[in-house]
């Protein structure tokens, strides 16, 4: 019974630790994006040619950034597994939390290649406002 209980505690922390992750990663990256899709689609005023070309970007965009996510989750998933086995900071938690690590690294080298594919396609003008837009919402500084 009381390995059972440390059992579902540690699986609990594991879960909580994933939630904090996720926000710590996600949340940040939400407001980036909309305001990075707020200067874009509004603010700009892109020509036809860069509305076509953002389309592709941000369309071959979304399916890395989904495949990634999963990858995350999977990580996630593996983590909770080790820590529910070891029951402690033991070498496959070690593992699991550098792997978590590693993908959440690849995540943000494949965002900002998205960011800045999107800014191949701007005027000067443009870009000189998408990089405010840009520093703005990675230091959550209001421009």
């Amino acid at each position: 019974m009381r390995r059972n209980l440390l059992t579902i505690a540690l699986a609990l922390i594991a879960a909580i630790a994933g939630v904090f992750i996720g926000r710590e990663l996600f949340d940040p990256k939400l407001h980036a994006d909309a305001e990075l899709h707020d200067v874009l689609h509004h603010r700009l005023e892109l020509d036809t040619r860069q509305q076509v070309a953002l389309a592709n970007i941000e369309a071959r965009f979304a399916v890395r950034r989904r495949a990634l996510e999963l990858e995350l989750r999977a990580e996630n998933a593996r983590l909770a597994d080790a820590i529910e086995t070891e029951h402690g900071n033991g070498p496959r938690v070690r593992e699991a939390v550098d792997r978590c690590h590693a993908t959440m690294g690849e995540f943000q080298k494949e965002t900002l290649a998205h960011i800045f594919a999107m800014r191949q396609i701007l005027r000067p003008d443009q870009a000189a406002e998408f990089d405010r837009a840009v520093v703005g919402a990675l230091t959550d500084d209001a421009r």
